[in-house]
Protein backbone atom coordinates (compact mmCIF):
# COMPACT_ATOMS: atom_id res chain seq x y z
CA UNK A 1 0.00 0.00 0.00
CA UNK A 2 0.84 3.68 -0.49
CA UNK A 3 2.29 5.29 2.50
CA UNK A 4 1.20 8.54 1.13
CA UNK A 5 -2.26 7.32 1.82
CA UNK A 6 -2.81 4.57 4.20
CA UNK A 7 -3.20 5.34 8.26
CA UNK A 8 -0.85 5.98 11.23
CA UNK A 9 -2.01 4.29 14.38
CA UNK A 10 -0.50 6.05 17.31
CA UNK A 11 -0.90 4.02 20.65
CA UNK A 12 -0.23 6.66 23.25
CA UNK A 13 0.30 4.78 27.35
CA UNK A 14 2.06 5.97 30.15
CA UNK A 15 5.50 4.79 29.10
CA UNK A 16 5.85 4.77 25.70
CA UNK A 17 3.92 6.12 22.39
CA UNK A 18 3.77 3.11 19.57
CA UNK A 19 3.63 4.14 16.09
CA UNK A 20 3.42 3.47 12.91
CA UNK A 21 1.65 2.38 9.23
CA UNK A 22 -1.56 0.48 9.07
CA UNK A 23 0.35 -2.56 7.20
CA UNK A 24 3.24 -2.81 9.53
CA UNK A 25 3.30 -6.14 10.93
CA UNK A 26 4.30 -3.96 14.24
CA UNK A 27 5.02 -0.55 15.43
CA UNK A 28 7.54 1.15 13.27
CA UNK A 29 8.88 3.14 15.66
CA UNK A 30 8.44 3.24 19.99
CA UNK A 31 9.20 6.29 21.67
CA UNK A 32 9.47 6.84 25.84
CA UNK A 33 6.58 8.96 27.36
CA UNK A 34 8.77 11.72 28.45
CA UNK A 35 10.09 15.54 27.40
CA UNK A 36 12.60 17.64 28.77
CA UNK A 37 13.25 20.81 28.89
CA UNK A 38 16.75 22.33 29.16
CA UNK A 39 17.33 23.77 33.17
CA UNK A 40 18.82 26.56 31.99
CA UNK A 41 19.32 29.20 28.63
CA UNK A 42 22.22 28.23 27.09
CA UNK A 43 23.52 24.69 29.15
CA UNK A 44 23.12 22.72 25.88
CA UNK A 45 25.15 25.30 23.89
CA UNK A 46 27.44 23.36 21.54
CA UNK A 47 24.88 20.21 21.57
CA UNK A 48 22.17 21.30 19.60
CA UNK A 49 20.16 23.66 21.70
CA UNK A 50 16.50 23.25 21.25
CA UNK A 51 13.59 24.43 23.65
CA UNK A 52 12.92 20.56 24.45
CA UNK A 53 14.14 17.27 23.84
CA UNK A 54 11.64 14.07 22.99
CA UNK A 55 11.63 10.65 24.11
CA UNK A 56 14.97 8.43 23.91
CA UNK A 57 16.97 12.08 23.41
CA UNK A 58 15.53 13.82 26.76
CA UNK A 59 16.50 10.79 28.25
CA UNK A 60 20.27 10.36 27.12
CA UNK A 61 20.18 14.33 28.41
CA UNK A 62 18.41 13.57 31.62
CA UNK A 63 20.87 15.55 33.55
CA UNK A 64 20.90 18.78 31.91
CA UNK A 65 16.73 18.53 31.06
CA UNK A 66 13.47 18.99 33.51
CA UNK A 67 11.72 16.16 32.80
CA UNK A 68 8.22 15.72 32.68
CA UNK A 69 5.92 12.48 32.03
CA UNK A 70 2.82 13.93 30.02
CA UNK A 71 0.69 10.84 30.44
CA UNK A 72 0.22 9.79 33.83
CA UNK A 73 -2.11 6.43 34.90
CA UNK A 74 -2.58 6.03 31.29
CA UNK A 75 -4.57 9.75 30.82
CA UNK A 76 -2.76 12.78 29.41
CA UNK A 77 -2.40 15.43 32.01
CA UNK A 78 -0.01 17.81 29.26
CA UNK A 79 -1.34 18.78 25.81
CA UNK A 80 1.50 20.68 25.08
CA UNK A 81 3.75 18.46 25.82
CA UNK A 82 1.84 15.46 23.61
CA UNK A 83 1.95 18.26 20.91
CA UNK A 84 5.33 18.22 21.28
CA UNK A 85 5.84 14.53 20.98
CA UNK A 86 3.64 14.04 18.05
CA UNK A 87 6.01 17.10 15.94
CA UNK A 88 8.72 15.11 16.77
CA UNK A 89 7.03 11.76 15.73
CA UNK A 90 5.83 12.97 12.20
CA UNK A 91 8.95 15.18 11.34
CA UNK A 92 11.98 12.47 13.06
CA UNK A 93 10.71 9.26 13.58
CA UNK A 94 7.63 8.70 10.75
CA UNK A 95 9.12 11.46 8.02
CA UNK A 96 5.65 12.05 7.22
CA UNK A 97 3.07 15.01 6.88
CA UNK A 98 0.15 14.11 8.85
CA UNK A 99 -2.32 15.85 6.36
CA UNK A 100 -1.56 13.40 4.23
CA UNK A 101 -2.63 10.57 6.42
CA UNK A 102 -6.04 9.08 8.53
CA UNK A 103 -5.16 9.10 11.91
CA UNK A 104 -6.20 6.63 14.15
CA UNK A 105 -5.20 7.05 18.12
CA UNK A 106 -5.65 5.04 20.85
CA UNK A 107 -7.50 5.97 24.33
CA UNK A 108 -7.94 4.56 27.37
CA UNK A 109 -11.28 3.03 28.16
CA UNK A 110 -13.59 6.21 30.38
CA UNK A 111 -11.35 8.95 29.00
CA UNK A 112 -11.99 12.07 29.94
CA UNK A 113 -14.78 13.55 27.71
CA UNK A 114 -12.63 16.93 27.82
CA UNK A 115 -9.41 15.21 26.64
CA UNK A 116 -11.31 13.27 23.70
CA UNK A 117 -12.48 16.81 22.75
CA UNK A 118 -8.54 18.06 23.22
CA UNK A 119 -6.81 15.89 21.30
CA UNK A 120 -9.74 16.20 18.03
CA UNK A 121 -8.93 19.74 18.24
CA UNK A 122 -4.78 19.72 18.22
CA UNK A 123 -5.02 16.97 15.17
CA UNK A 124 -7.39 18.75 13.00
CA UNK A 125 -6.17 22.67 13.91
CA UNK A 126 -2.71 22.28 14.76
CA UNK A 127 -1.73 19.00 12.45
CA UNK A 128 -4.58 19.70 9.55
CA UNK A 129 -5.41 15.49 9.59
CA UNK A 130 -8.05 14.78 7.11
CA UNK A 131 -9.63 12.22 8.79
CA UNK A 132 -9.14 11.12 12.73
CA UNK A 133 -10.80 8.42 14.69
CA UNK A 134 -9.68 7.94 18.98
CA UNK A 135 -9.75 3.93 19.58
CA UNK A 136 -10.76 2.29 22.67
CA UNK A 137 -7.41 0.51 23.42
CA UNK A 138 -8.88 -2.68 25.45
CA UNK A 139 -11.52 -3.05 22.34
CA UNK A 140 -8.45 -2.25 19.64
CA UNK A 141 -6.84 -5.27 21.72
CA UNK A 142 -9.44 -7.79 21.71
CA UNK A 143 -10.39 -6.78 17.49
CA UNK A 144 -6.20 -8.31 17.36
CA UNK A 145 -7.56 -11.41 18.42
CA UNK A 146 -10.43 -11.74 16.08
CA UNK A 147 -12.55 -11.48 18.56
CA UNK A 148 -15.40 -8.53 18.88
CA UNK A 149 -16.92 -10.19 22.51
CA UNK A 150 -14.86 -10.84 25.51
CA UNK A 151 -12.97 -9.29 28.48
CA UNK A 152 -9.58 -7.64 28.21
CA UNK A 153 -7.07 -7.49 30.84
CA UNK A 154 -5.20 -4.89 30.06
CA UNK A 155 -1.68 -4.22 31.99
CA UNK A 156 0.42 -1.50 31.29
CA UNK A 157 3.48 0.83 32.40
CA UNK A 158 0.60 3.46 34.36
CA UNK A 159 -2.30 1.53 34.88
CA UNK A 160 -4.49 -1.75 34.67
CA UNK A 161 -7.43 -1.91 33.32
CA UNK A 162 -10.25 -4.80 33.22
CA UNK A 163 -13.09 -4.24 30.61
CA UNK A 164 -15.92 -6.65 29.42
CA UNK A 165 -16.80 -6.33 25.75
CA UNK A 166 -19.50 -7.43 23.69
CA UNK A 167 -19.48 -7.53 20.00
CA UNK A 168 -17.76 -4.46 19.50
CA UNK A 169 -18.57 -2.17 22.40
CA UNK A 170 -17.13 -2.17 25.67
CA UNK A 171 -19.89 -2.19 28.44
CA UNK A 172 -19.11 1.36 31.11
CA UNK A 173 -20.71 0.15 33.69
CA UNK A 174 -18.24 -3.07 34.32
CA UNK A 175 -15.33 -1.42 33.38
CA UNK A 176 -12.80 -1.61 36.52
CA UNK A 177 -9.43 0.43 36.81
CA UNK A 178 -6.67 -1.41 38.73
CA UNK A 179 -4.07 1.38 40.44
CA UNK A 180 -1.54 -1.27 40.04
CA UNK A 181 0.94 -1.26 37.09
CA UNK A 182 3.95 -2.12 35.28
CA UNK A 183 5.80 0.83 36.82
CA UNK A 184 4.41 -0.42 40.84
CA UNK A 185 6.22 -3.58 39.75
CA UNK A 186 9.24 -2.00 39.16
CA UNK A 187 9.53 -0.13 42.41
CA UNK A 188 8.73 -3.38 44.65
CA UNK A 189 11.52 -4.90 42.39
CA UNK A 190 13.70 -2.48 42.85
CA UNK A 191 12.96 -2.19 46.60
CA UNK A 192 13.32 -5.69 47.44
CA UNK A 193 16.54 -6.16 45.31
CA UNK A 194 17.92 -3.06 47.84
CA UNK A 195 16.79 -5.24 50.69
CA UNK A 196 18.80 -7.71 49.88
CA UNK A 197 22.25 -6.40 48.65
CA UNK A 198 22.38 -2.40 49.78
CA UNK A 199 23.53 -0.02 47.33
CA UNK A 200 24.12 -2.63 44.48
CA UNK A 201 21.62 -0.40 42.58
CA UNK A 202 21.28 3.34 42.40
CA UNK A 203 18.08 5.27 42.17
CA UNK A 204 18.60 7.48 39.09
CA UNK A 205 16.27 6.87 35.70
CA UNK A 206 19.03 4.69 34.34
CA UNK A 207 19.04 2.36 37.36
CA UNK A 208 15.36 1.79 37.50
CA UNK A 209 15.57 1.00 33.54
CA UNK A 210 18.03 -1.57 35.24
CA UNK A 211 15.84 -2.91 37.05
CA UNK A 212 12.55 -2.67 34.55
CA UNK A 213 15.19 -4.56 31.91
CA UNK A 214 15.48 -7.29 34.96
CA UNK A 215 11.50 -7.54 35.60
CA UNK A 216 10.61 -8.34 31.54
CA UNK A 217 13.50 -11.04 31.75
CA UNK A 218 13.93 -12.48 35.24
CA UNK A 219 10.51 -13.18 35.95
CA UNK A 220 7.80 -15.53 36.38
CA UNK A 221 4.57 -15.97 37.86
CA UNK A 222 4.51 -18.80 40.22
CA UNK A 223 1.39 -21.50 40.11
CA UNK A 224 1.97 -22.10 43.29
CA UNK A 225 3.73 -19.21 45.12
CA UNK A 226 4.31 -20.68 48.55
CA UNK A 227 5.05 -23.88 47.67
CA UNK A 228 7.82 -22.89 44.70
CA UNK A 229 8.69 -20.04 47.04
CA UNK A 230 9.85 -22.77 49.67
CA UNK A 231 11.53 -24.67 46.65
CA UNK A 232 13.03 -21.65 45.50
CA UNK A 233 14.81 -21.38 49.26
CA UNK A 234 15.82 -24.72 49.40
CA UNK A 235 17.50 -25.34 46.02
CA UNK A 236 19.04 -23.54 43.48
CA UNK A 237 17.16 -24.33 40.73
CA UNK A 238 15.36 -21.39 40.10
CA UNK A 239 18.64 -18.82 40.59
CA UNK A 240 19.30 -16.61 37.66
CA UNK A 241 22.45 -14.83 37.33
CA UNK A 242 22.19 -11.32 36.05
CA UNK A 243 25.11 -8.87 34.71
CA UNK A 244 25.08 -5.26 35.52
CA UNK A 245 26.58 -1.88 34.22
CA UNK A 246 30.14 -2.20 35.33
CA UNK A 247 30.10 -6.06 34.81
CA UNK A 248 28.50 -6.56 38.78
CA UNK A 249 27.01 -9.84 38.65
CA UNK A 250 23.29 -10.14 40.84
CA UNK A 251 21.91 -13.49 41.13
CA UNK A 252 18.40 -14.07 41.93
CA UNK A 253 15.93 -16.47 43.46
CA UNK A 254 12.63 -15.99 45.86
CA UNK A 255 12.63 -12.32 43.90
CA UNK A 256 12.26 -13.48 40.28
CA UNK A 257 8.56 -15.30 42.08
CA UNK A 258 7.73 -12.34 44.20
CA UNK A 259 7.61 -9.79 41.69
CA UNK A 260 4.86 -10.35 39.61
CA UNK A 261 3.13 -12.09 42.08
CA UNK A 262 2.13 -8.64 43.06
CA UNK A 263 -0.72 -8.40 40.56
CA UNK A 264 -2.59 -11.51 42.54
CA UNK A 265 -1.55 -10.88 45.87
CA UNK A 266 -1.07 -7.32 46.04
CA UNK A 267 -1.54 -6.91 49.97
CA UNK A 268 1.78 -6.14 52.10
CA UNK A 269 3.88 -5.33 49.13
CA UNK A 270 1.51 -2.68 47.73
CA UNK A 271 0.37 -1.52 51.19
CA UNK A 272 4.31 -0.15 51.60
CA UNK A 273 3.61 1.80 48.22
CA UNK A 274 0.63 2.68 49.52
CA UNK A 275 -1.77 1.14 47.62
CA UNK A 276 -4.75 -1.23 48.96
CA UNK A 277 -6.39 -3.27 46.40
CA UNK A 278 -6.79 -6.81 45.50
CA UNK A 279 -5.27 -9.27 42.64
CA UNK A 280 -6.29 -8.48 38.67
CA UNK A 281 -7.76 -12.05 38.95
CA UNK A 282 -10.39 -10.59 41.31
CA UNK A 283 -10.79 -7.58 39.29
CA UNK A 284 -11.31 -9.59 35.87
CA UNK A 285 -14.37 -11.78 37.71
CA UNK A 286 -15.95 -8.71 39.26
CA UNK A 287 -16.17 -6.83 35.96
CA UNK A 288 -17.95 -9.85 34.48
CA UNK A 289 -20.19 -10.69 36.92
CA UNK A 290 -21.75 -6.75 36.55
CA UNK A 291 -22.89 -7.79 33.09
CA UNK A 292 -26.08 -9.49 31.84
CA UNK A 293 -26.04 -13.29 33.06
CA UNK A 294 -26.63 -14.84 29.14
CA UNK A 295 -23.57 -12.67 28.05
CA UNK A 296 -21.74 -13.94 31.00
CA UNK A 297 -20.48 -17.74 29.63
CA UNK A 298 -18.92 -15.97 26.42
CA UNK A 299 -17.26 -12.68 28.48
CA UNK A 300 -15.48 -15.71 30.98
CA UNK A 301 -14.49 -17.87 27.75
CA UNK A 302 -12.75 -15.42 25.91
CA UNK A 303 -10.53 -13.66 29.03
CA UNK A 304 -7.69 -11.97 26.52
CA UNK A 305 -4.73 -9.91 28.41
CA UNK A 306 -3.08 -7.48 26.98
CA UNK A 307 -0.13 -4.98 27.55
CA UNK A 308 3.60 -5.00 28.60
CA UNK A 309 2.33 -5.90 32.08
CA UNK A 310 1.24 -9.07 31.03
CA UNK A 311 3.95 -10.96 29.49
CA UNK A 312 5.72 -12.89 32.42
CA UNK A 313 6.31 -16.69 32.02
CA UNK A 314 2.82 -18.44 33.37
CA UNK A 315 0.71 -15.42 33.61
CA UNK A 316 -1.60 -16.85 31.44
CA UNK A 317 -2.07 -20.13 33.34
CA UNK A 318 -1.78 -18.82 36.68
CA UNK A 319 -4.89 -16.56 35.33
CA UNK A 320 -7.35 -19.02 34.36
CA UNK A 321 -6.65 -21.23 37.64
CA UNK A 322 -7.37 -18.16 39.75
CA UNK A 323 -10.33 -17.60 37.65
CA UNK A 324 -11.67 -20.66 37.51
CA UNK A 325 -11.37 -20.99 41.18
CA UNK A 326 -13.98 -17.90 41.45
CA UNK A 327 -16.41 -18.39 38.63
CA UNK A 328 -19.24 -20.62 38.66
CA UNK A 329 -18.15 -24.31 37.25
CA UNK A 330 -20.28 -24.18 33.86
CA UNK A 331 -18.83 -21.10 32.58
CA UNK A 332 -15.46 -22.73 31.92
CA UNK A 333 -13.06 -19.67 32.18
CA UNK A 334 -10.34 -19.75 29.23
CA UNK A 335 -7.80 -17.47 28.76
CA UNK A 336 -5.85 -16.49 25.72
CA UNK A 337 -2.51 -14.74 25.71
CA UNK A 338 -1.28 -13.86 22.42
CA UNK A 339 2.44 -13.43 21.77
CA UNK A 340 2.53 -10.35 20.49
CA UNK A 341 0.16 -8.90 23.25
CA UNK A 342 2.40 -6.23 24.29
CA UNK A 343 1.41 -4.16 21.09
CA UNK A 344 -2.01 -6.04 20.47
CA UNK A 345 -3.92 -2.77 21.29
CA UNK A 346 -1.50 -0.88 18.07
CA UNK A 347 -2.79 -4.44 15.67
CA UNK A 348 -5.94 -3.98 16.27
CA UNK A 349 -5.83 -0.41 15.86
CA UNK A 350 -3.98 -1.30 12.03
CA UNK A 351 -6.78 -3.77 11.39
CA UNK A 352 -9.60 -2.24 11.92
CA UNK A 353 -8.34 0.96 9.81
CA UNK A 354 -7.64 -1.11 6.75
CA UNK A 355 -11.07 -2.70 6.69
CA UNK A 356 -13.92 -0.96 4.27
CA UNK A 357 -16.55 -1.48 6.12
CA UNK A 358 -15.10 1.01 8.98
CA UNK A 359 -14.76 4.25 6.44
CA UNK A 360 -17.68 5.54 7.70
CA UNK A 361 -16.71 5.41 11.51
CA UNK A 362 -13.58 7.93 10.64
CA UNK A 363 -14.29 11.59 11.59
CA UNK A 364 -13.59 14.08 8.60
CA UNK A 365 -12.67 17.24 8.46
CA UNK A 366 -15.73 18.33 7.22
CA UNK A 367 -17.48 16.59 9.76
CA UNK A 368 -15.21 18.31 12.56
CA UNK A 369 -16.59 21.94 10.68
CA UNK A 370 -20.04 21.00 10.49
CA UNK A 371 -20.69 19.59 13.97
CA UNK A 372 -19.89 21.90 16.29
CA UNK A 373 -16.12 20.79 16.22
CA UNK A 374 -14.36 18.54 18.79
CA UNK A 375 -18.21 17.03 20.21
CA UNK A 376 -18.64 14.99 17.13
CA UNK A 377 -16.07 12.73 18.78
CA UNK A 378 -18.53 11.56 21.23
CA UNK A 379 -20.88 10.96 18.60
CA UNK A 380 -18.41 8.51 16.55
CA UNK A 381 -16.27 7.17 18.48
CA UNK A 382 -17.45 4.84 20.78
Amino acid sequence: MDEESEPIIIDIGSGTLKAGFASDDAPKCIIPMIIGKPKAPGILVGMDQKDCYVGHEARAKKNLLIMEEPVQNGVIINFESIQKIFEHLFNNELRVSPEEHKIMITEPPNNPKKNREAIVDMMFQEFKVPKLYLGNQSVLSLFATGRTTGTVVDAGDGITHTVPIYEGYAIPHAIQEIPLSGRDLTEFLYKILNQKVPHLIGDSTNDLEVVKHIKETMCIVAQDFDAEMKAASEQQTIERKYMLPGEKPLYLKEERLRCPEVLFQPGQALKELNKDIEGIHKYTFDSIMKCDNDIKKDLFKNIVLAGGCTMFEGMKERMKKEIQALAPSPMGPEVDAPADRKYSCWLGGAILSLIEKFDPMWISRKDYDDNGGASIVHRKCF
